[in-house]
């Protein structure tokens, strides 16, 4: 899957948004967004990682304690 697929989902997703808001303005899309987006790239992630934080933080170009943290928002530490 290259990068372009990715942003073609996300942006299909965004359109889709939109239109259920049935012209509703948005309200701290960003925040949202980086929400529903990081909670499962961390779980995909760790577990393509097989639950090794080095190699997943390395992945990600994270600081390994950064991820950890992230881990412990998300409830994703087992």
């Amino acid at each position: 899957m290259s990068k372009k697929h990715i942003e073609d989902c996300v942006r299909s997703s965004l359109d889709s948004y939109f239109r259920d808001l049935r012209g509703t303005e948005p309200d701290g899309m960003y925040d949202m967004l980086v929400r529903v987006v990081e909670k499962p790239l961390l779980d995909v992630v760790m577990t393509r990682a097989e639950g090794n934080q080095s190699k997943a933080a390395q992945w990600l170009g994270l600081n390994r304690n950064t991820l950890r943290k992230k881990l412990v928002e998300h409830k994703l530490l087992k």
